[in-house]
């Protein structure tokens, strides 16, 4: 068997290790930082559409906007819903790229993750499930309508039931991996920025109905119901996180 370089390396249309960490949300707000810095952008200029920013570095618009997030994070733009994205004048003044960080998942990367795990999930609650489960998982929609109005307590008791779901399964490791998407994501600041922007009342509304009817498929153990309306829920908080600016 030979055992030459040639054959060990990598087809040409493969992006490497490197590469591929460099379409991080993470990169892609330091390159745009740079423009910025470089004088491309200046103070109070509105910087262009995520579209043309997504096909000018050939990434996702779901890419330009978690950079676009961070960047407003770290101070470097302001984000005017109806209006735009625009530099802050502190921005404008060349300094120390704050994006050289150790990569960790955007919201929206999360968000999308949990709809691949949270639906599986959903389906095998509905096979799994014991009464005191649909208990647990009844108590957490009863405070999620109580609080409706309270955002910090419906997203406490909305946490609850997740987890509720999760463990249910009987699997550990599903909790496990639910408790730690919904713990680092809530600890992010980009996850606040972003709903500040975009959780609504009414989408709490939206969200108490999808609950209802995951509940609803639960506990009447059909699995195809149960992860398709799992699948529903996350995907409209994802529509509304990515909703047009302008």
């Amino acid at each position: 068997m030979r055992n030459t370089t040639s054959d060990l390396a990598p087809p040409p249309n493969i992006e490497n290790s490197a590469g591929a960490s460099d379409r991080s949300y993470l990169s892609l707000a330091s390159q745009v930082h740079a423009l910025i810095a470089s004088g491309e952008f200046s103070a109070g200029m509105r910087l262009p559409s995520e579209r043309t920013l997504a096909e000018r570095f050939s990434v996702s618009r779901t890419l330009v906007r978690e950079a676009i997030i961070a960047l407003e994070v770290q101070g470097v733009v302001e984000v005017r819903v109806g209006s735009g994205i625009y530099v802050c004048a502190a921005a404008a003044a060349p300094g120390p790229d704050p994006f050289e960080l150790p990569w960790r998942p955007g919201p929206i990367e999360t968000l999308r993750a949990r709809v691949l795990i949270e639906s599986e999930i959903a389906g095998m609650a509905a096979s799994e499930r014991k009464d005191s489960d649909l208990d647990r998982m009844f108590s957490a929609l009863s405070l999620m309508r109580e609080h409706m109005h309270d955002k910090q307590a419906n997203e406490a008791a909305d946490r609850q039931f997740h987890l509720c779901l999760a463990e249910s399964t009987g699997n550990k490791v599903l909790l496990h991996m639910v408790t730690a998407l919904w713990d680092s994501a809530r600890s992010d600041p980009l996850w606040d920025k972003i709903e500040e922007h975009f959780h609504t009342p009414e989408l709490r509304v939206a969200s108490q109905e999808d609950h209802q009817r995951i509940f609803a498929a639960v506990m009447a153990r059909d699995g195809a119901a149960a992860r398709a309306a799992m699948r529903i829920h996350l995907e409209r908080v994802i529509s509304e996180f990515t909703q047009a600016w302008r």
